[in-house]
């Protein structure tokens, strides 16, 4: 393919818009080894793109061999517009199926370990907080309001391919995650609702993280919103020294989220 044919501009707006996006139900993945994650985690690659104008690595012709998805030769103009980097041409692209926004794909039990973003704006805030939930132990990510695109590219390179790794849920409001906290506490899982914010009551390290714990994070500008603030068990700050006033979102998730490995990391049999 070496012309911006109908097929070029629905993957082109795959990168751009998000409603294109909503509606097919799939989004467009660059990088090595967000690619990878997708394969190994067992998503749906529905098309595979590769650069029609160079020799291949063998990753690039392996996946191409072993993974079933439909094929695309693209001339190497268009991969550098889809590949989204101004200094670097991508060999391979693949368009993967959305996962269904369904919060019983959230693991629940003694040992749940969940995060909340809450309306964030930036796509990259949220792909950074998915890496850290993912690296700190967290059990799945939960993106909530009117918020940022957790399949914007931004968004799923910033995650690195953990957004492949981890159940990331999008909730249209509080009240739907709140029902489902309900249900979960009626099933006898204990789970606290806490949320971090600047004004919290307790250190972040004074608060239990190794009960069953929901996280909420705020939005980037005005915090968590009213509804969130009302359901939290405890507000915890993350305590500063210097002259700033905040942290950013995701600093401040991935912050929480250490303390609550360091907490479960030291309560575990393996560290005695």
């Amino acid at each position: 393919m070496s012309g911006r044919n109908a097929r070029f501009q629905q993957w082109e707006a795959l990168l751009r818009n998000r409603t294109k996006r909503q509606r097919r139900g799939e989004f467009l993945v660059q990088g090595v080894r967000p690619i990878v994650m997708a394969v190994e985690h067992g998503w749906q690659v529905r098309e595979l793109l590769h650069d029609a104008d160079v020799p291949l690595s063998g990753w690039a012709r392996e996946t191409l061999d072993t993974v079933r998805a439909e094929r695309f030769a693209v001339s190497h103009d268009l991969m550098h517009e889809l590949g989204g980097k101004a200094d670097t041409v991508p060999e391979l692209l693949a368009v993967v199926a959305m996962r269904e926004d369904d919060l019983s794909r959230i693991p629940v039990g003694p040992t749940m370990n969940t995060v909340v973003f809450d309306r964030p704006t930036s796509p990259g805030n949220i792909g950074t907080l998915i890496r850290s939930a993912d690296a700190l132990g967290a059990s799945g990510v939960i993106v909530t309001g009117h918020a940022a695109d957790v399949y914007d590219p931004k968004a799923v390179r910033a995650s690195t391919g953990s957004l492949f790794a981890l159940p990331v849920v999008r909730a249209p409001a509080p009240q739907a995650v709140l029902s489902w906290v309900a249900d979960v506490r009626a099933g006898g899982v204990g789970v606290g609702v806490v949320g971090a914010d600047e004004h919290g009551a307790l250190d972040v390290a004074e608060y239990d993280f190794t009960q069953p714990t929901l996280t909420l994070i705020g939005n980037e500008t005005t915090g968590l919103s009213v509804g969130w603030r009302q359901a939290c068990d405890q507000l915890v700050r993350v305590p500063m020294t210097g002259t700033a006033s905040s942290l950013n979102a995701a600093a401040a998730a991935t912050v929480v989220l250490y303390e609550s490995a360091r907490q479960r990391n030291a309560r575990s049999p393996a560290a005695h």
